[in-house]
């Protein structure tokens, strides 16, 4: 079953997030994830829910999406991102 990693960001230091979105792309397909949303404007439409940046990519399965984020090549663009940004992350079943 898919699994989808999604992630609410907000950027601090945007010039050093760049260089985690350059190095988050290969991590994810290298675990055959797919980015389904990345980065674009969101509108909330119930409640105060309106994030800064919003992400959400689709893995083969939770077990994937869990070894990815916990990989060796995900790893160094982890740490920049926690130096950039501060994130929300949950990883959900699909159906």
């Amino acid at each position: 079953m898919p699994a989808y990693v999604l992630v609410e960001v907000s950027i601090h230091d945007p010039e050093l997030y760049e260089s985690y979105k350059k190095l988050s792309g290969p991590a994810v397909e290298a675990f055959g994830g797919k980015f389904i949303v990345r980065g674009v404007q969101t509108e909330s439409l119930e409640g105060d829910w309106n994030p800064e940046r919003f992400v959400m990519i689709e893995f083969p399965s939770v077990e994937i999406a869990k070894t990815w984020w916990a990989s060796e090549e995900y790893t160094k663009a982890k740490n920049i991102r926690h130096q950039a940004s501060k994130a929300k992350m949950l990883v959900v079943q699909g159906l």
